[in-house]
């Protein structure tokens, strides 16, 4: 990039969110100015308002992607992008999914046509599922409270990226050269079942920790009993599903062709984490049930 677009901020859009305060960490950590924008930010973005995309685009480069999530994602995917053209911007780097692209559904894969279809320069991240998702999602950190976890994916194996390697990705794809026109499949270095995971994750914690593969029909049954509406419950279940079946083993190259590097390791994220501070989280929430 020029000086004057290493001096433009880059938008991050779900700043506050997972992903999205991690990017701008990392934008910040490599000397760029990140600009975090959500409903909750100093920079206020919401996809259900149209005035707040302006004034959140004013003097920006790069665009970091994280849509809506809802039925209307890519629709307003499209109209962002078009606003975003006409304000300057010249690239844009979407979070999106690597199941997305590997189901023969062009609707999941509308919201990545409207940006590769956007004229600007683009990046597409496909992640597998987050490591970090046993700390910081109701669906697997379930686990520290009951120490098991009961969900639908047999003996499948899953590759989990760290979210760490996911920002890095991101970073480079929004502020060095390379990367336009790419699509990263982002994974781990090693594909394993979730009994191995939550096991070697149960060591790290101090806490005997296992997976308990259950039916499609038990598993949904147990949802009802939480309280989970049923159309989380049945999409969780379509994600539990693609990893029974063997289709989240392969692993990505997307880090290594980004980076240069290999992927961190599961060991990495269980040195890293603080699971005494987990532990009384989670013993927390179940005294408050």
């Amino acid at each position: 990039m020029t000086t004057e677009q290493n001096s433009a901020p880059v938008l991050v859009l779900g700043g506050t969110g997972k992903t999205g305060r991690r990017v701008t960490a990392e934008l910040i950590r490599r000397g760029f100015t990140a600009r975090p924008a959500s409903r909750k930010a100093t920079t206020r973005f919401d996809w259900s308002d149209p005035d707040t995309w302006g004034p959140a685009l004013e003097g920006v480069r790069a665009v970091y992607i994280v849509d809506s999530q809802g039925p209307d994602a890519a629709a307003e995917v499209r109209a962002f992008a078009r606003i975003a053209a006409e304000r300057g911007v010249q690239r844009l780097v979407l979070l999106s999914a690597r199941v997305w692209g590997e189901v023969d559904d062009p609707a999941l894969r509308a919201t990545e046509d409207a940006v590769t279809e956007s004229g600007l320069d683009w990046t597409i991240l496909r992640p597998g599922w987050f490591v970090q998702n046993f700390t910081e999602e109701w669906f697997l950190s379930s686990v520290f409270t009951t120490g098991e976890l009961r969900i639908p994916t047999g003996e499948g194996r899953e590759a989990f990226i760290d979210l760490e390697d996911l920002a890095e990705v991101a970073a480079v794809a929004l502020t060095e050269d390379g990367h336009a026109g790419e699509t990263y499949v982002l994974s781990g270095p090693r594909a394993l079942t979730l009994g191995e995971t939550v096991a070697e994750i149960g060591a790290a914690a101090g806490r005997p920790l296992r997976h308990v593969p259950v039916s499609d029909e038990e598993y949904l049954a147990d949802q009802r009993v939480a309280g989970t509406p049923e159309e989380v419950a049945q999409l969780l279940l379509q994600l539990f599903r693609h990893i029974r079946e063997g289709r989240s083993e392969a692993l990505g190259d997307g880090v290594q062709r980004a980076l240069g590097r290999e992927p961190r390791a599961l060991a990495a994220y269980v040195a890293a984490t603080d699971f005494g501070a987990v532990l009384a989280q989670g013993s927390a929430q179940e005294s408050a049930g």
